[in-house]
């Protein structure tokens, strides 16, 4: 049976040329030209084009094709975008780093040809390491310097960030009571000492009309969040949450760190205990250790040839596709891997001869860029010659069309040619240096797969592998990496440069 093919995929071209550029000679065409060759020989379909004519690179955050852009890259349309060049994304270092932050958390590639970074291939992911890690310095000295206010505005009994707890108002840089939002409260504390249950206070709530500052229905967890704050009880605490460096959310600050501040008390400190420690038997009683999750290794990776995922049920030792009953033992199919990663290696004088004649490859490429770019210079040149003479008189006009026509021709075929040959020069610088990163990674994983612990093995497959296909007689793999070739070609594959090995499996 031969596997599902999956749709290519879709990626936008962003084309950002300023005026100035434009003087020189390059054109948008030109560079559309380019990103649509390189896009063709990936084997990834153009959803859309991104134009800012005649825009400056100074900002371009708000720009509408950036809307529109950003847009399409959330909603999924748009899975990667190639440009030109960084400069042309963005030359403000600011935006460039937010650019890369968005198309991070959207699981999206970045392409700029000039640069070969391609963020699709190993190599081209390191790229992503080091701007994150220039974005998060970045981050890390602002919030060094708003950490180290924070605790200073406290003592001081200055407002240190957010809005005041519900209940609450600042006056003069101080909590007051108001009296709009206070009675709710009370009622809050005496509903849940009185039903113990967050669920239908809130929905006591709602049903009476009582609505959150923002005009919401109270929700439970906004009711505990509530009544959990020691500030309702006179308690003020400020300086003890700080953002979370793994989650979107706030963590605990050392107790040694916190601020106290006396307010006014909404509450009695006794109903306010009594609430709080009803709130917390209940969350120890509810507190039950999280079973442990079966993950195999290939789970998500594994397909069987009618295209469907195997999955590996309880108890069972083979990964099996519920569709058409093929099925295949855990052991065998990691065999089959490990096999992959050791042949995923070539000798060192391989890999120098491998080298050598893609150097070679690319040279030449260069040289046919060099002297296509030189004739298309002349024949500016001969045709701008021909036009004087023309406008001068000296060439009837019988002669000019004949002497023009075929300048005209052989210049608009190097101007299909040249982003052609430019677009093969870019995917193959992009691939020399992916196959350089792949190697080194790759010897590194063979030496050590034996003795690695289950996790380890477990990201590394979900690092390098693009997908498995099981058939009855053989086994296709495609890693995410591309192997040095033994004999200086350069192995393609339409969905991304996937290098894809089948094994049979009729032994």
């Amino acid at each position: 049976m031969s596997s599902v093919p999956e749709a290519p995929k879709s990626v936008g071209i962003w084309i950002r040329v300023s005026t100035e550029d434009q003087v020189r000679g390059e054109s948008p065409e030109t560079h559309e030209a380019r990103a649509r060759m390189y896009a063709e020989m990936r084997g990834w379909q153009v959803a859309e084009v991104y134009r800012l004519d005649a825009t400056s690179g100074k900002t371009v955050m708000g720009h509408p094709e950036t809307n529109r852009m950003l847009s399409d890259l959330r909603s999924g349309a748009i899975s990667a975008l190639v440009f030109s060049k960084l400069a042309r994304l963005a030359r403000n270092t600011k935006e460039l780093l937010e650019f890369s932050d968005i198309f991070r958390s959207c699981g999206a590639d970045m392409i700029s040809l000039a640069e070969s970074i391609d963020t699709s291939t190993p190599a081209g992911r390191l790229f992503y390491t080091m701007i994150a890690a220039l974005a998060e310095w970045e981050r890390e000295e602002i919030a060094a310097r708003v950490r180290a206010s924070v605790p200073i505005r406290a003592k001081l009994g200055k407002p240190t960030a957010g809005a005041p707890p519900f209940g609450y108002r600042r006056e003069a840089g101080k909590l007051v009571i108001d009296e709009q939002e206070a009675p709710i409260v009370r009622l809050i504390y005496e509903l849940f000492d009185e039903r113990k249950r967050r669920k239908t206070v809130a929905r006591i709530l709602t049903q009476r009309g009582y609505r959150t500052r923002g005009g919401r229905n109270f929700s439970d967890t906004t009711l505990e969040r509530l009544i959990i704050n020691p500030t309702n009880k006179g308690q003020n605490r400020v300086n003890y949450t700080r953002r979370s460096d793994t989650t979107k959310g706030t963590v605990l600050k050392p107790k040694s760190e916190w601020v106290w501040r006396e307010c006014p008390a909404i509450v009695a400190e006794d109903l306010w205990d009594r609430c709080n420690a009803e709130l917390e038997g209940r969350r120890l009683a509810g507190a039950r250790k999280p079973s442990k999750k079966t993950v195999h290794l290939f789970a998500g990776f594994a397909y069987c040839a009618c295209g469907q995922k195997m999955y590996v049920r309880h108890k069972s030792t083979k990964y099996a596709c519920e569709a058409c009953r093929n099925k295949i033992p855990i052991d065998d199919l990691e065999a089959v891997f490990r096999v992959r990663v050791r042949d995923f290696i070539v000798s060192p004088d391989e890999m120098r001869a491998h080298r050598a004649a893609a150097d070679e490859t690319l040279r030449e490429k260069e040289r046919l860029i060099e002297a296509a770019a030189a004739e298309l210079k002349t024949l500016q040149a001969d045709e701008d010659r021909l036009f004087d003479l023309y406008a001068a008189g000296q060439i009837p006009k019988m002669d000019f069309g004949k002497r023009h026509v075929p300048i005209s021709e052989r210049r608009a075929q190097i101007e299909g040619e040249l982003p052609r040959l430019q677009a093969e020069r870019d995917v193959l610088k992009v691939r020399l240096v992916s196959q350089e990163v792949a190697a080194e990674d790759a010897k590194d994983l063979a030496d050590r797969w034996e003795g690695m612990p289950f996790e380890e093995r477990r990201q590394v497959v979900e690092a390098i592998t693009d997908r498995i296909t099981v058939g009855t007689d053989e086994i296709d793999i495609s890693l995410l990496h591309l192997p040095l070739g033994t004999s200086g070609s350069l192995a393609t594959h339409s969905q991304g440069f996937c290098a894809a090995t089948s094994w049979n499996l009729a032994g």
